[in-house]
């Protein structure tokens, strides 16, 4: 059978033709295998591959075999005609994995790229006329969303990212050809298309711009830049970079498109906001690893001449090996190749305690370090990973990841467009990350003996090596040329210049270290062993604290947070951590939050097991849980006031360890926000070790928190926790409160199936303990789930009930708070002068009580029974008190709702631009929450007004 006999096509539907027939493809996994091959583009796929495109992470046992199965019906599908066990010509098998013959006349994506490569010689000749015309061929080779038609976890697995990137720098290529050879209209639908699916990549939007107005299009040119910057505003919170501010000044000043052999349009340039540099800092004694570094300095050198091209590379190796060494220095050499900026996180991948960080919170760290306001970004690491990419479109920029675990946890963090470089380290192998990206990898190996030599001479000097050759033999040996141990030997050796290096060699000789999975076979020392060192030169108030410090769950920690655990002082705490630090055992990685090289920390912990009998570990754990759980109690109370009670610490739980003193609720906000994965991994470690008691506090101490800022899943968790440690302490009180905790955060995620029989459980056993205020509680939350279900006399009556307990009791806090609710359900039923009274009321006692939370809430309510008695100008006030107060605390979910409920009363007013933009501005805020409420505003904005009744949240 001829070659051509046989065409694919990918870029759309996955296709097949033979002899100019098209194939009906097979099942689901039949079709995800050929993608997999064609992404490939003629190079092989591995079999551990192909089964996690088809599978994911956990597939069958047979999944080896049923592949074998499908690529058999594929040759078949291919060639009918082939004998059994026959390879044929197109599928080969060989290298691990599977090969699909194919070439630029037989799979669309190679003649897309055959085009692309022909117009940038054209374009570099200065022939943009024909470079036009190829790559108007190219981009018609394009069908539709790429591979489409396979299962989505296999699209999950697939590079399909970077082809859709190929497809976008193609259409910047074909503009910027278009605009040297004085035919902006030939690009211009394709450029209209890809701007409408890509609204926030300026280099694209810029060209459109240009274009439009190369073809006498001025107007819409002008009208498209107002429309991107309101987009960047309100969407990222950015202004427009660079190439769309030239862009707008060549339109405004009439100035042409660039005549044809001008040259190509300028890189990327720095844009005009934060350019992080967060790069650690280099050590000045940098050695060894030549050969590894040429190689990557060279590989990147090469991806670098070819446009389009999505740059990773890839460090592995064993821990200690120096990878994170290498790195840096190898990011410092290029920095100055990334003007627009140097990212860097450590994703903790083999932290012993568990705490590996999340893609999200990495995510997060980079928006914030590249100026995207925090309120603005996303809730879920899909919408946080999208908003990510589209601020590094266009940017030269450097991302080093250090310590990842494993693809997954990389592959929100890549950047999508060209121009970007990562650089990731990890002691795995990272195969998904080669094969799905085409990442470079590097493995670096131990030092041989010349290297660790030479090591320490630039840590040692050149006199004291040479001096003692048998002992430099010996003390290389015997640390595996492992860069870590050799390290840790040059410090010890350094801090005592007097000592011969026979006697570092004796002493390295003679130690046994713990850390056995670290060592090499041949010696008879370990990393173990030369961390002891280090630890040995402290004070013994410091060494206890190392030590002690393995027992900390979180990610990192705070001297507080250390003084709880050692028993000290603050300012105590604080000087030995000091200590610590000057000895290298631990870094300060943001300014007062300390954490653990994750091999010290395995040191340390394998010290304190050692050295700590089990109740005195148990005792300082106990110290560190009752640290947490009564600051976050304190916290708690000051985001809540009128919330629904946490009981008061005992002495038992408190003893002498003091809260963080928290002078208000902004205070208290900062203290949760910063401590947000600790006192998550300090809950499950105290629930998991006994201290049920605690990690009650502490969950209902966070409900506050996790309400406001939106963190529904998490509070979900955590109220899990909580019932599940009352039910163990078989305390009836303690029960009831956490079924109305968890019941809250049932709601919250529209679980009302299960909300509401907990509510009325709770209930029942409230009235059993005779305890009137969780009744009133429990009312209240009654009321907010009856209003949800569309019974607003429900609702209602609930919240009566609620505020007679709450003024029986004297809980004028908890009394404000239900005034307004019970405001709120009589304007729901059209009783709007009630309404007020009762919110006016409500006001007045929260103003007095200093609660701004309420009163937002107050305020938001009263505007909207102005609404409905026709009075807009006092609506709009209300609405206005309420956001700004909302946006002083931080309450996302809540300012989007009054945006909403702004947006109604402007349009009432006949202001149909200003109800547009506070509806924008609330579906905005939804969907970064991944809240349903941002169908409901989008209906709005699309002029689909339902006459549905508003929803609004208020305390549950």
């Amino acid at each position: 059978m001829p070659l051509e006999s046989v065409r694919f096509a990918i870029l759309g539907p996955v296709r097949v033709w033979r002899a100019g027939q098209e194939l009906r493809l097979g099942r689901p996994q039949e079709r995800a295998l050929l993608a997999l091959l064609l992404v490939r583009a003629g190079q092989p796929a591995a079999v551990h591959d192909i089964v996690t495109a088809l599978w994911g992470p956990n597939p069958p046992h047979s999944a080896v075999n049923v592949v074998r199965r499908h690529v058999g019906t594929l040759r078949r599908l291919l060639e009918p005609a082939l004998p059994t066990r026959s390879e044929g010509r197109w599928l080969h098998r060989g290298a691990g994995g599977y090969r699909l013959v194919t070439d630029s006349d037989s799979l669309d994506l190679l003649h897309f790229r055959r085009l692309r490569e022909e117009a940038r010689q054209a374009a570099a000749d200065g022939a943009y006329p024909g470079a036009v015309e190829l790559l108007t061929e190219a981009l018609a080779l394009w069908q539709g969303q790429v591979a489409s038609g396979i299962p989505p976890e296999a699209r999950a697995h697939l590079a399909l990212d970077a082809l859709e990137h190929e497809y976008l720098t193609a259409v910047r290529e074909a503009a910027d050809a278009a605009l040297h050879a004085g035919v902006p209209d030939a690009v211009l639908p394709v450029l209209r298309s890809a701007a409408a699916d890509h609204p926030l990549d300026e280099p694209l939007l810029a060209r459109l711009i240009l274009a439009l107005a190369g073809t006498g299009l001025r107007p819409e040119a002008l009208t498209t830049y107002q429309a991107v910057s309101a987009r960047l505003a309100d969407e990222l919170g950015i202004d427009p970079g660079p190439e769309l501010r030239d862009a707008h000044r060549a339109v405004l000043a009439g100035a042409p498109a660039p005549a044809a052999g001008a040259g190509p349009p300028p890189a990327a340039r720095t844009a005009a906001h934060p350019v992080p540099v967060q790069l650690p800092h280099e050590l000045p004694v940098f050695t060894g690893r030549r050969a590894e570094l040429d190689q990557a300095l060279a590989l990147f050198a090469d991806d670098a001449r070819t446009a389009g091209t999505v740059v990773i590379g890839a460090i592995g190796g064993m821990a200690g090996v120096g990878k994170t060494t290498l790195a840096v220095h190898l990011a410092h050499r290029i920095a100055d190749q990334f003007p627009d900026g140097q990212l860097y996180v450590n994703l903790r991948g083999f932290d012993p305690s568990g705490a590996i960080m999340e893609p999200s919170e990495a995510v997060r760290g980079f928006l914030d370090a590249l100026g995207v306001p925090p309120e603005r970004i996303p809730r879920h690491v899909d919408a946080q990973t999208a908003l990510y990419r589209s601020v590094l479109a266009g940017r030269r920029v450097l991302v080093l990841l250090d310590n990842a675990r494993d693809t997954d946890q990389i592959r929100p963090l890549l950047p999508g467009t060209p121009g970007c470089l990562t650089i990731v380290t990890s002691r795995n192998e990272l195969s998904g990350l080669v094969a799905a990206h085409a990442a470079h990898r590097l493995t670096l190996g131990p030092f041989d003996a010349d290297q660790a030599r030479a090591f320490l001479v630039r840590r040692l000097g050149s006199e004291r090596v040479t001096a003692e050759p048998r002992a430099v033999d010996e003390i290389t040996r015997l640390c595996a040329g492992l860069p870590l141990a050799l390290a840790c030997v040059a410090a010890r050796a350094a801090a005592h210049p007097h000592f011969p290096l026979s006697a570092v060699a004796a002493e390295l000789r003679e130690a046994h270290g713990s850390l056995d999975a670290f060592a090499r076979t041949d010696t008879s020392a370990d990393v173990g062993t030369v961390f002891s060192w280090s630890s040995r030169v402290l004070t013994p108030e410091a060494a206890r604290l190392f030590r002690l410090l393995a027992l900390h769950p979180g990610p990192d920690f705070t001297a507080p947070a250390a003084a709880a655990l050692a028993g000290l002082p603050v300012r105590r705490a604080r000087l030995l951590l000091a200590e610590l630090s000057g000895a290298h055992l631990i870094s300060e990685h943001a300014p007062g939050r300390h954490t653990f090289h994750d091999l010290l920390r395995a040191h340390a912990a394998e010290l304190v097991h050692a050295e700590h009998p089990e109740a005195e570990r148990r005792t300082a754990a106990h110290r560190l849980y009752q640290h947490y759980a009564h600051t976050a109690h304190t916290a708690g109370a000051l985001l809540a006031p009128n919330g629904d009670p946490v009981p008061q610490p005992t002495p038992a739980d408190v003893q002498d360890v003091p809260p963080e003193p928290l002078a208000d609720d902004h205070h208290a906000l900062a203290w949760l926000t910063a401590e947000h994965p600790v006192l998550l991994a300090v809950l499950d470690a105290a629930a998991g070790s006994g201290h049920d008691r605690l990690a009650c506090l502490l969950a209902w101490s966070l409900e506050p928190y996790f309400d406001r800022r939106g963190h529904w899943h998490d509070g979900l968790a955590a109220q899990r926790i909580a019932l599940d440690a009352a039910l163990r302490l078989s305390d009836r009180a303690l029960e009831a409160r956490g079924m109305r905790g968890l019941a809250r955060a049932e709601g919250r995620l529209g679980l009302h199936d299960l909300c509401r029989p907990r509510l009325d459980r709770a209930l029942a056993m409230a009235t059993e303990l005779g305890d009137a205020v969780g009744r009133a509680h429990t009312h209240r939350s009654l009321g907010w789930e009856s209003e949800q279900q569309g019974d607003l006399a429900g609702a209602l009556r609930h919240n009566q009930l609620a505020l007679d307990l709450f003024r029986a009791a004297g809980h004028q806090a908890a009394e404000a708070g239900v005034l307004n609710s019970v405001g709120w359900y009589h304007a729901q039923l059209g009783e709007h002068r009630e309404a007020l009274r009762h919110c006016f009321r409500a006001l007045t006692l929260l103003q007095e009580l200093g609660d701004r939370y309420g009163q937002a809430a107050t305020w938001d309510s009263i505007a909207y029974a102005y609404h409905h008695l026709g009075r807009h100008p006092q609506a709009l006030l209300g609405y206005r008190n309420a956001l700004a107060l909302y946006r002083e605390l931080g309450v996302p979910y809540m300012e989007a709702e009054t945006l909403s409920h702004l947006g109604d009363t402007h349009l009432a007013t006949g202001d149909l631009p200003a109800a547009r933009a506070s509806w924008q501005q609330a579906r905005d805020l939804f969907t970064a929450l991944g809240h349903p409420g941002a169908d409901r505003v989008a209906a709005r904005l699309a002029g689909q007004q339902g006459h549905e009744q508003e929803e609004h949240v208020g305390p549950a």
